[in-house]
Order: C-alpha cells, then sequence, then structure tokens
C-alpha cells in the first residue's frame, strides 16, 4: 500500500474519479490544500471524496519556495511514496515536490515544458514532431507583427491556461487586438496564480480532432488509445462530445497514436499518464497540445467502459514508479460517448424536458441535469456545460451517434429563452 500527497484537486469529476482510483489501487491519500472551502463550496458531492483523506493539510501551494521546506516536513512525519495531483495550474509544483523528496515522477522539466504551450511548441519542433507555425509575444505591436509574418487565419492562445480558455480563432488585426486584450484581462488565473503576459499565436490548421490516451512508465510510452473530440462555439473551441475509440482508419489512428508518442518522448515525460491533442490535416497529424495527467471531460471514463482500463488508478501506478497492467479487458461497450449541452445565451433555468426517459435507458449510463434556479452564461470554453450524458454501445463507432441525438432533444428552457 502506498501513501500518495495530493496536492490540490480539481472541483468537477476528477475530484471524484482520482481519490477513487487511490482507493482502487489499494492505495491511502493524504490532501495538501491551500483553501479547503473551494473543494466544499455548494454543488459538489456530500461527502466530499477528498475528505477521505488520511490528513488534510493546509499551506500556501502557490508559493513553492515556501513549500517545499514544509512538505520535506510532512514527509519526515508521514512518508509519502508518491506526489500527484489532477490541477493542471499545480503539476509543476508537485513534480517539484517529487524531485525535492527524490520520489518518483514524470520530471519537473518536462512537466514545466509540457504545461506552458509555448515551450512545448519550441521543444516539439526541435525534435520533428509535426505543429502549426507559431510565434511567442507579449506586447500588442510584437503580437501583431508576428501575425504579419504567420499570416491569417490564426490561433490564438495564452500560453499558461487550460480548459480552452481564452483560446479563439482570428482572422484579422482587428479580432486579434480583441482577443489579446481578452486575455490581458484576466492576469491572475482561478487558483490565484499571476499568469504569464506571454501571448501564442499559431497559424489556424484545419481538420477533426483527436486525443491520445498514453501512459509512461520506466521510460515506454503505451498507447491506450485514441479519443474524437467534437467542437462548437466557433471562434472559440469549445468541446462539446467525446467517443471512445475513435471512428479512425488503422493507418490514421497510427499516424495520430505516433505523432503523441513523439511529443511525449519529445518532452522526455516518464512516470505519468498523458491527455495529447493532434488534428488530422490533409497534410497529416498536427500536435496541438500535451497535457501531463489523465483527460478530464469524462473521457477516462468512455475508456474505462470500452477497455475496462481505468486511467486515473493507472495514474496512480505510474506516479508510485509502477509499471502499470494496461491489457484491455473483455466489456459489453464496444464504444462509449459523452455529449455535452453548451449554453449559447444568460439566464436561470426554469424547465428540463426531453430527457424524460434517460432514467431507465439501459444505454445511458450517466448524465447530468441542470436545476432549476440555476445561473447560466454563454459558454467560452469547457468550464461552462449545462450537463452531458454519457452513453455506451455493443457495436464501434455508434456511441457518438446516440449521445449527440440525446444531447440535440434536451432542452433547457431559460427565464430568458432556450439554452
Amino acid at each position: 500500500m502506498g501513501h500518495l500527497l495530493m496536492v490540490e484537486s480539481w472541483v468537477g469529476s476528477m475530484s471524484t474519479l482520482l481519490p477513487q482510483g487511490i482507493k482502487d489501487g489499494g492505495h491511502r491519500f493524504s490532501f495538501l490544500t491551500r483553501d479547503l472551502g473551494h473543494y466544499l463550496r455548494p454543488g459538489t458531492p456530500s461527502p466530499h471524496p477528498l475528505l477521505a483523506a488520511d490528513n488534510v493539510f493546509t499551506a500556501e501551494t502557490n508559493d513553492e519556495a515556501a513549500l517545499l521546506p514544509y512538505v520535506r516536513k510532512l514527509h519526515e512525519l508521514f512518508g509519502f511514496d508518491g506526489v500527484l495531483t489532477s490541477c493542471d495550474y499545480y503539476l509543476p509544483t508537485v513534480a517539484a515536490i517529487a524531485t525535492d523528496l527524490g520520489l518518483p515522477g514524470p520530471g519537473r522539466e518536462a512537466v514545466t515544458a509540457a504545461c506552458d504551450k509555448y515551450r512545448t511548441r519550441e521543444i516539439c519542433r526541435a525534435a520533428g514532431v509535426p505543429g502549426p507555425d507559431f510565434a511567442v509575444a507579449e506586447t500588442m505591436d510584437e503580437i501583431l507583427g508576428a501575425a504579419a509574418r504567420l499570416g491569417y487565419p490564426l490561433v490564438v492562445k495564452p500560453i499558461d491556461l487550460c480548459g480552452g480558455m481564452f483560446v479563439c480563432r482570428v482572422d484579422d488585426d482587428a479580432e486579434l487586438r480583441a482577443a489579446v486584450e481578452r486575455i490581458a484581462g484576466f492576469p491572475v488565473n482561478a487558483r490565484g496564480q499571476r499568469r504569464s503576459p506571454q501571448v501564442l499565436v499559431e497559424r489556424c490548421v484545419q481538420g477533426p480532432e483527436f486525443s491520445v490516451e498514453t501512459v509512461t512508465a520506466a521510460g515506454r510510452t503505451t498507447v491506450v488509445g485514441v479519443t474524437d473530440k467534437q467542437l462548437t462555439g466557433a471562434p472559440a473551441f469549445i468541446e462539446s462530445g467525446h467517443m471512445f475509440p475513435a471512428d479512425l482508419s488503422a493507418t490514421d489512428r497510427r499516424a495520430v497514436a505516433e505523432t503523441a508518442v513523439a511529443a511525449v518522448e519529445a518532452l522526455g515525460l516518464d512516470a505519468t499518464v498523458a491527455h495529447t491533442e493532434v488534428k488530422l490535416t490533409v497534410d497529416g497529424p498536427c500536435l496541438i497540445e500535451v497535457n501531463p495527467r489523465p483527460a478530464g471531460n469524462r473521457i477516462t471514463e468512455l475508456v474505462r467502459r470500452v477497455t475496462g482500463i481505468d486511467l486515473t488508478r493507472v495514474h496512480v501506478e505510474a506516479v508510485l514508479g509502477g509499471t502499470p497492467e494496461l491489457t484491455p479487458r473483455q466489456t459489453d461497450a464496444g464504444s462509449a460517448a459523452v455529449a455535452f449541452a453548451v449554453p449559447d445565451r444568460a439566464g436561470v433555468v426554469t424547465r428540463v424536458a426531453g430527457a424524460a426517459g434517460w432514467a431507465d435507458d439501459p444505454r445511458i449510463v450517466e448524465h447530468k441535469l441542470p436545476e432549476p434556479g440555476a445561473e447560466i452564461r454563454p459558454a467560452t470554453d469547457n468550464n461552462t456545460y449545462l450537463g452531458h450524458v454519457l452513453v455506451t454501445s455493443e457495436n464501434t463507432g455508434e456511441a457518438g451517434e446516440l449521445a449527440n441525438f440525446l444531447i440535440a432533444e434536451l432542452r433547457v428552457e431559460l427565464d430568458g429563452g432556450v439554452a
């Protein structure tokens, strides 16, 4: 049995799935946070799975210099075997702690690079991993100059946010200025960390997008599978659904997977699960980004339903320095998919219709709907969904169509109209 230190967490599904993965693996954990109240807000599970921790410690997790000696003292008292988090903003901190304590982990430099979209681009380009032309800049004049060199259409991104926040396509200087001003208006992230002023500008690439779920242990990366991705909300890139496994030819699946593995290896990641996004263009695969942690948006559940492989539990084993078992097991599902209801207007939910038979439909294995009275705002990223439905099918490639149909039939009525 291993004792893990969990440093912060997302407040969504991973705050349930990761503690469960630790428990299912026969391990235990202690939880370290700067603000426990962040996880005890209305709408979170009760009792919260994070409170199943052996210990709950409070310290300023945004101050690495002060945090490291504090964690050393905790380690002397409690003896940790590994460190982890589900929250992107603390992945570099976790890697720093693991390095400082001499524990297994994906590597401090590798994680720091993977969490910086510009450094990821630089490292992967140097390694020959296909990706779009790009530039990074801070001032408006520098950004406009980069745009002139690259040519429109472009995608503008902050280098250090996640969930698709402030990522958008721009087609001219005016749209570029507006996008950069929106990013500049968010100088501190949701966890109170001051952000980098750098903005990444990339050539916009066309084609369907996929994610590759991999596990790296003892320097060897294994592809668990490829997931497809549906996007909406242009000019933003909001994820509206996923299906596992992606309905791809063997040739395309191999090409997408090989690109992801090449990116993980170029970054030097180890002892981790990774979620790497790749677009399949007419010229072949094109790397979008690398995330050195299990996928969110219920993708880990899609993988588990089809393969029997629990990527949260696998992540725990990898972080502990083990070699996880990755042999798929027989399940009843040939495919699994999730579709999200994406709001396009603001209001207060008054009624939800179209889901009356969901609870009795054996194909629907999970769903979440908004309650009347919930306040809704238009979605701009992957953090503002109305709800979702997760389905399975015996047949490969069929679950996605069903999930999309169910969400299309769903009607969420607001005091200002229909979302």
